[in-house]
C-alpha cells in the first residue's frame, strides 16, 4: 500500500519509459514520501499484443465492423498467423529471443500487408539502412512493420484513435475548448479503453493509494488520462486526482471550465516537485470543514464553491537541482519494454530502439532566446545547471538500479562547458557509458571538445539548424550561422558522433526562395558528409513564444480564440500569403533520399509538383564554409587534457655533429594507431612527466599559459616546440586543446 500513485498514461514510447515519474518518485524518495509509479501505456501494449488478447480482438472486429477494407481484409485472413507468431515477436523485441533474427529477416515467416508493401518496394532503403545496421536491427524493423499492420487494423476496425505514441490525440491537440474531449468522455470506454481500465483497477486495488497524480506529456497522453480519472471518481470516489506535466505546463495555464475538475481535484503547473509535495500534504490532512480554504499549494489549479481557482499561496520556494534527489525507475517493467525501429534513419532508430536511462544536465535553456520558443514559461526560463560531479554520481546510482548504461539527456540544449565537465568525470571514473544529448551548434563545440565527448561515451547529437537561412537564423535569435553550424557539425562527424539536424519551414516573413536556399543549404551539407539525419517540421505558432506574444513584430495576423480549457498552437497568417504546406512533402521527400546518400545531383525542381525559384546559393558554399576555418592561436587559459596512456620508451644516441646527444625515443599507443616522436633525453622526460600531470585523472586541468612557463623554466623555445611536427602527433593520440 502507498498513499502515492504515479501514472503516465498511454501512449509515449514503446523502448523506454518517460521520465517524469521516475524523477518524481526519485524526489518523494529525499522526503520520506513512498509511492509507487506505473507506465500504464507499456502495460497495455503487452496486454493488447498477446494471442490470446489478439484472438478476442479480431472477434470483436468481426462482430462490431460491418465492412474490412482491402487491407484489413487481408490482415483478417491472415489472424492464424498473427496468433502464431505475436508472442514471439514481442519477446524478441524485448530482446529475449535473439535468434529469431535469422527467421524474421526471411520472406516466408511474418503475415506481410499494407506497411510492408510500402517499404518492400524501397529495397535501396533497406539494403542502405540494414547493410549499415545488421540483421538484428533489419529484424527489428519488420518486427515493427507486422505491428503497425496491426495497429492499422485496430485503428479501422475497433478504435479509431489507437496509436502507439500517442491516443486520441486529436482531441488535446489545439483543443481551446473542453466541449469535444469532455462530449468523448461521455461515450462508452473503447476496446483499448476497457484494458487501460482493467489495469488500473488491479492496480488501485494493490496498491491502495489516496492520491493519484497523471504526468502529462503530450496532447496524445490527455484523453487517456481524463479517462482514467472519470474511471477513479466513479469506482473509488474517496482517491483524489491530480494531474500535471509537458501537456498542462504549456497548454492548460488558463483553464476556467470547471468541467475539467469533474475528473481532476487538481492541475499543478511547471516543477513538480513542490507542488506535489503539497498536494500530498493536503491530501493527507483535510481540511476541518468545507469553509476552510486557506490551504496553501504551489501552481495549482482546483475548484473551490464552483468555481476555477489558481492556489499559489505558499511562500516556500522550489528546491534546487542539486535537492531533487536521483530518478528512480523501481516499479517500471524495465526489462519488458520493446524496441522497434520504425524508419530506417539512424538517429530516429535511438529515439525508438533500446532503453535509455533519461537525465537532464540543467534545468531549463542556457540560451533563452529562440523567437519561436516557448522562452516564457519556466522549463526554459529559469537556468539552472547541475555539477558535473553529482550527474556522474546520479548516473552510477542509475545504472546500479536499472543495470542500464544508455543515457539520454533531454536538455532543452545541454551546455557546452558542462558538456565537457561531465565527459571528465566520465573518464575520471573510468566509467563506460554510452550517452547522446540535444545542443545548440555553437562555436564552443569545437574539434577538441567533440573528440572529448566521443572518448566519453557520446555517440550522437540533435540540434537545431531550423532554416538554414542568415537573415532568419539571426531573425530568430539562434545566435548561429550557417557557416557556424557546418563547421561544428564537420567537427563532430569527424570525432564519430552522430548529428541529427532540426529543421523548419515557413517561419513568419519567409519567402519561397529562402525555403528553396535553406534545401540546397542542407543538400550541401548532407552531400559534404556533415549531417547524417535530419526532420523537416513546419513552423507552428505557440502564445508563450516571443512571437506568440509579439505577433505584429514578425509580420503575421493571429486567429485567437475564446480559451476556456487549451491553450498553445495559434492559427495565423502570414503577410507573405504563401502556403508553406505545399512545399512538406517535396522537403521531406528530398531529405529521404539525401539521407540515403543519393540524389544529390537532382535538381531541386525534381522534389516539387509546382514551380520553384532556382537557388541563389553557390554550388559549393558549404564546402567552402568548410575551407574557411580560420586559424586560431592556443589562448593561454585555454585547458589542456591528456587522454592517451604512458608511452613506450626507448633510449637510444644520435650523432650531432660529431657529438653524441641522447636522445629518447617516445611510442604512443591509440586504440586504432601508434605513433612515434623522438625528442633528447631531457625534453623527452619533461614532456613525459607534464603528460602525466595533464592526465584526466589529475583534478585541475592545466592551462597552456601554465603548461608554457613551466617549459621556460626548463628550455628555450616553446613556440618551437608548440608548433613543431611532433606536438602535431600528440594531438592525434591524445592531447586536447578545450
Amino acid at each position: 500500500m502507498k498513499d502515492l500513485l504515479l501514472i503516465t498514461p498511454p501512449f509515449t514510447q514503446l523502448n523506454t519509459p518517460y521520465p517524469a515519474t521516475a524523477y518524481l518518485k526519485g524526489f518523494l524518495n529525499t522526503k520520506g514520501i513512498a509511492a509507487f509509479q506505473m507506465d500504464l501505456g507499456i502495460e497495455v501494449i503487452l496486454a493488447l499484443f498477446t494471442k490470446q488478447n489478439l484472438q478476442n480482438l479480431f472477434a470483436f472486429a468481426a462482430q462490431n465492423k460491418p465492412a474490412f477494407s482491402e487491407n484489413a481484409q487481408r490482415i483478417y485472413a491472415l489472424r492464424e498467423e498473427y496468433f502464431k507468431t505475436i508472442d514471439d515477436i514481442i519477446a524478441f523485441l524485448q530482446g529475449h529471443n535473439p535468434t529469431l533474427a535469422r527467421q524474421i529477416c526471411s520472406p516466408d515467416f511474418l503475415p506481410q500487408a499494407s506497411r510492408f508493401q510500402e517499404v518492400m518496394g524501397e529495397s535501396e532503403e533497406l539494403e542502405w539502412a540494414f547493410g549499415r545496421m545488421g540483421m538484428q536491427d533489419k529484424a527489428k524493423h519488420l518486427a515493427t512493420l507486422y505491428l503497425e499492420d496491426l495497429s492499422d487494423f485496430i485503428k479501422e476496425c475497433v478504435d479509431e484513435n489507437f496509436g502507439f505514441s500517442r491516443y486520441a490525440e486529436r482531441l488535446g491537440r489545439s483543443a481551446n475548448s473542453f466541449d469535444e474531449l469532455h462530449e468523448h468522455l461521455q461515450k462508452e470506454p473503447t476496446y483499448i479503453d476497457q484494458i487501460t481500465l482493467q489495469i488500473l483497477e488491479t492496480r488501485l486495488q494493490s496498491v491502495q493509494p489516496k492520491l493519484v497524480c497523471f504526468s502529462v506529456p503530450f496532447p496524445g497522453n490527455l484523453y487517456s488520462a481524463f479517462r482514467c480519472a472519470q474511471f477513479i471518481k466513479k469506482r473509488h470516489p474517496h482517491i483524489q486526482t491530480a494531474m500535471g506535466g509537458g501537456f498542462p505546463n504549456t497548454e492548460l495555464r488558463s483553464v476556467s471550465d470547471v468541467r475539467v475538475f469533474d475528473y481532476f481535484d487538481y492541475i499543478t503547473l511547471d516543477d513538480g516537485e513542490l507542488p506535489i509535495e503539497l498536494l500530498i500534504f493536503n491530501v493527507l490532512n483535510p481540511p476541518l470543514s468545507e469553509d476552510h480554504h486557506h490551504r496553501f499549494f504551489k501552481r495549482t489549479f482546483l475548484k473551490e464553491k464552483g468555481k476555477v481557482v489558481y492556489n499559489n499561496f505558499s511562500l516556500r520556494q522550489d528546491y534546487k537541482q542539486s535537492e531533487v534527489g536521483t530518478p528512480d525507475y523501481s516499479d517500471l517493467l524495465l526489462d519488458q519494454y520493446i524496441s522497434v525501429i520504425e524508419i530506417a534513419n539512424p538517429m530516429h532508430s535511438l529515439w525508438s530502439d533500446g532503453r535509455w536511462n533519461k537525465l537532464t544536465m540543467a534545468h531549463g535553456c542556457y540560451w533563452g532566446k529562440c523567437t519561436f520558443c516557448d522562452v516564457s514559461l519556466d522549463y526554459i526560463q529559469n537556468y539552472e545547471p547541475i555539477a558535473a560531479q553529482m550527474l556522474v554520481d546520479r548516473m552510477e546510482e542509475m545504472i546500479a538500479q536499472t543495470s542500464e548504461k544508455g543515457f539520454h539527456f533531454v536538455d532543452e540544449a545541454a551546455p557546452p562547458a558542462l558538456m565537457r565537465a561531465l565527459a571528465i568525470e566520465i573518464l575520471r571514473r573510468k566509467l563506460t557509458v554510452t550517452w547522446w544529448a540535444n545542443i545548440r551548434f555553437e562555436k564552443s563545440f569545437g574539434a577538441d571538445l567533440c573528440r572529448l565527448l566521443k572518448a566519453s561515451g557520446c555517440i550522437a547529437v540533435s540540434g537545431g539548424l531550423e532554416v538554414a537561412s542568415d537573415r532568419l537564423l539571426k531573425l530568430i535569435q539562434k545566435g548561429v550561422t550557417v557557416s557556424q553550424v557546418a563547421q561544428v557539425t564537420r567537427n563532430f562527424t569527424e570525432s564519430g558522433i552522430m548529428v541529427h539536424a532540426y529543421l523548419m519551414y515557413g517561419y513568419p516573413t519567409q519567402t519561397k526562395q529562402e525555403t528553396v536556399d535553406s534545401l540546397e543549404m542542407v543538400r550541401q551539407m548532407f552531400e559534404e558528409g556533415i549531417l547524417q539525419s535530419g526532420f523537416w517540421h513546419q513552423f507552428a505558432l505557440t502564445a508563450h513564444s516571443p512571437i506568440g506574444l509579439n505577433p505584429k513584430d514578425y509580420g503575421i495576423l493571429p486567429d485567437y480564440k475564446k480559451i476556456t480549457f487549451a491553450n498553445n498552437d495559434i492559427e495565423f497568417k502570414d503577410k507573405t500569403g504563401i502556403d508553406h504546406s505545399k512545399f512538406s512533402f517535396g522537403l521531406k521527400k528530398s531529405l529521404f533520399n539525401y539521407m540515403h546518400g543519393i540524389c544529390f545531383e537532382f535538381p531541386l525542381q525534381e522534389w516539387f509538383d509546382f514551380r520553384i525559384p532556382r537557388t541563389k546559393i553557390h554550388k559549393h558554399f558549404i564546402r567552402q564554409c568548410l575551407a574557411d576555418t580560420p586559424y586560431q592561436a592556443t589562448k593561454p587559459s585555454a585547458k589542456l587534457l591528456w587522454l592517451g596512456g604512458k608511452p613506450t620508451i626507448t633510449p637510444f644516441i644520435k650523432m650531432k655533429r660529431k657529438q653524441r646527444v641522447e636522445m629518447l625515443q617516445l611510442t604512443f599507443h591509440g586504440k586504432e594507431i601508434w605513433e612515434t616522436l623522438s625528442l633528447q633525453k631531457e625534453e623527452g622526460e619533461w614532456l613525459i612527466e607534464a603528460l602525466e600531470r595533464l592526465s584526466v585523472r589529475e583534478g585541475k586541468l592545466m592551462t597552456f599559459g601554465e603548461l608554457k612557463k613551466e617549459f621556460e623554466a626548463c628550455f628555450e623555445g616553446f613556440e618551437r616546440f608548440w608548433y613543431s611536427q611532433d606536438m602535431d602527433i600528440l594531438r592525434m593520440v591524445g592531447l586536447l586543446v578545450l
